[in-house]
């Protein structure tokens, strides 16, 4: 039984291929879901340049060559290959305009073109910058908290001091777990994931069970965001509430940016169950907890006298 479920879970981290033996598909239709399968792109598939600029080749004519620049966008064409190419052998002709049209290597086209869809934009934008984003953010951090300590004000922050909420941590939780299964594909089915990226959906019912636990978590982070922040809101005043979300902020960079480079040499996970243990060590604490100061507010674990404010509750 577990061997079964291993093979379960495994053949479920690939896209199946496609069927191609019904014959109402024509051979065209057929040759173009081909591709989709195997290049994870096919023809008529939308791109746009990112690099500053890139040049296509006029083959058969050599050295002719067609200028694009970074934002110009191109469909793809036409398959080619050249097996005496020893850099690659896989060319794709793009089409820029019905007159503009040019051979490319394939590891060039993926290097230098990102698939217009939103979806694959955002991840290629937040793939190439999120390194400059967190040293932005954990900067401002940094300076707010010892403008705070300057001022000799009391800094709320996740787990130490933190507020009366499970959620943040809970946030960095699945911060930390959506960072796992990312760099899981990129480590064990990087093809998956390439053809999530040239294929996207926010659907996690359509695509193999790994990037439907991704996109699960991805939800999910999205829905104990937002009670994050009612929480937040509730307990602090706007001014600490701001110092707060930059702190939580950082700290979810932070879980990204570690579990990332953990999981890269497998030792991620263990680092990821210390912390499921860690935040649900939080939870039980919280539930431990039954009552509250009817003076002061504070949690208590039974009636009495309060240890915080010494009212007494019965």
């Amino acid at each position: 039984m577990n061997l079964l479920l291993c093979l379960f879970l495994l053949s479920s981290c690939y896209y199946k291929a496609p069927l191609l033996d019904s014959e109402e598909l024509s051979e065209k239709t057929k040759d173009s879901l081909t591709y989709l399968y195997e290049r994870h792109y096919t023809w008529d598939t939308n791109l746009e340049v990112v690099d500053d600029s890139i040049a296509l080749e006029r083959l058969p004519i050599k050295d002719t060559f067609i200028q694009l620049n970074k934002g110009d966008k191109v469909v793809v064409a036409e398959f080619a290959i050249h097996p005496a190419d020893s850099v690659d052998s896989v060319w794709v002709k793009l089409a820029h305009t019905q007159d503009e049209q040019g051979w490319i290597r394939e590891v060039d086209l993926k290097r230098s073109f990102v698939p217009t869809d939103s979806i694959s934009q955002a991840i290629h934008l937040f793939s190439d910058t999120h390194a400059s984003y967190f040293v932005v953010i954990f900067a401002l951090f940094v300076g707010v908290y010892l403008l705070r300590a300057f001022r000799k004000k009391q800094l709320q922050m996740v787990y130490f001091n933190d507020i009366d909420s499970i959620y943040p941590l809970f946030l960095c939780l699945l911060m930390a777990f959506s960072a796992t299964i990312y760099e899981s594909m990129q480590v064990f089915v990087p093809e998956t994931w390439e053809h999530f990226y040239f294929n996207p959906t926010l659907s996690p019912f359509t695509v193999p069970f790994i990037l439907s636990v991704f996109l699960f978590s991805i939800w999910l982070f999205l829905i104990v965001a937002l009670a994050v922040l009612d929480d937040l809101f509730r307990q602090l005043t706007p001014a600490a509430a701001i110092f707060y979300l930059l702190g939580l902020m950082s700290c979810c960079i932070f879980c990204y940016f570690f579990f990332i480079l953990m999981t890269h040499i497998y030792i991620g996970y263990l680092f990821l169950i210390f912390f499921i243990l860690v935040f649900t060590k939080k939870v039980y604490r919280n539930i431990g907890y039954k009552y509250r100061c009817g003076h002061c507010g504070e949690k208590l674990k039974e009636k009495g006298i309060c240890p915080y404010c010494g009212a007494i509750n019965e």
